[in-house]
């Protein structure tokens, strides 16, 4: 059964669904950025700074006494129509400390202010910036929620196909795969989820990339060829109408040979993990993400138990 306290996440939900339409477009992300952000909780015994990732503007966050030469590279949701490095920097603040590493926080131009693939150059921009500070591609795991996971397969894709190094591994909140719509949660959780209906998705869609192929593989990563991509962590809420695509993506994942694990939470929404710092199924699915990521990026096992895939409703796959 899902805590008093995650029924913050769906109430979220339900605010923002109430009110679209009802807002101007500017009006409605500055409404639901700020909700969006009252979801999570202070980590505490984190430092953000800005800095100019080679033009994007980004955040380092950086935990006390965090492991200053492992980086998670995180690309923020919000359906390229709203987000931002600060609606998600105590979100990544609570998984860097939870890993004991820092983060690059990245942004990129929203939907109203370029389309598809802007969004993309902004990310490999960013990219090409860290590695340009000298750190090592093994030390570094890519990271990212809902939209964010296009751009985190999209630099996969790109770093591939220029035989470049690739990070160690990738961790992917609630990911949004498949620009298609394919999945059969859209029917099956309609009545679940209170915002993500397939006809505002849609609309997601072609505010994103146009006319653009919804099957290229750069905006739908479940078309993608994994092969040879870093192991990756899956998690999603058991309620979302995206649910499916994150099942769909990770048995591509498999068939490709890549390591995948998946975590699929009872009762939960869209990016839950949102809730971190103040719901306990947040803070069990952050702990989770790191005590997996951990080892992978050289560090040492932190022995927590969240690793078991068990505790608090979610499902590991």
């Amino acid at each position: 059964m899902a805590s008093i306290e995650s029924e913050a996440n769906r109430n979220h939900y339900a605010a923002i669904g109430a009110n679209a339409g009802k807002m101007s477009p500017q009006a409605f992300v500055e409404f639901n950025d700020a909700s969006w952000t009252a979801l999570t909780g202070e980590p505490g015994g984190v430092d953000y700074v800005e800095v100019d990732a080679g033009g994007v503007p980004a955040l380092w966050v950086v935990p006390k006494g965090a492991d200053e030469r492992r980086v998670l590279f995180y690309a923020h949701g919000g359906g390229f129509v709203g987000g931002s490095i600060y609606t998600h920097r105590k979100l990544v603040g609570h998984l860097a400390k939870a890993v004991g590493c820092r983060a690059l926080l990245y942004g990129y131009p929203l939907a109203d202010q370029a389309k598809y693939p802007a969004q993309l150059e902004a990310a490999m921009t960013a990219w090409d910036w860290l590695i340009d500070q000298d750190f090592d591609t093994r030390r570094i795991a890519l990271a990212a929620d809902s939209c964010g996971a296009v751009l985190t397969y999209g630099v996969l894709q790109r770093l591939r196909a220029r035989e470049r190094p690739l990070p160690a591994a990738t961790l992917i909140i609630s990911g949004w795969f498949d620009m298609a719509l394919t999945a059969t949660s859209y029917e099956t959780n309609r009545e679940k989820d209170p915002f993500f209906a397939k006809g505002g998705v849609d609309w997601l869609v072609t505010n994103f990339i146009g006319d653009y192929d919804r099957l290229d593989p750069e905006v739908s990563p479940l078309y993608a060829d994994l092969s040879g991509f870093p192991p990756v962590f899956l998690q999603a809420g058991a309620d979302e109408t995206l649910v499916d695509e994150s099942r769909m993506f990770a048995e591509r994942a498999r068939q490709a040979g890549v390591e995948t694990r998946l975590d699929v939470f009872d009762d939960m929404l869209h990016s839950f993990q949102m809730m971190a710092g103040r719901a306990p199924e947040a803070d069990d699915a952050i702990g989770r993400l790191a005590a997996w990521v951990r080892p992978r990026l050289g560090l040492p096992d932190a022995g927590d138990n969240a690793v078991s895939g068990k505790v608090a409703g979610g499902k590991a796959a």
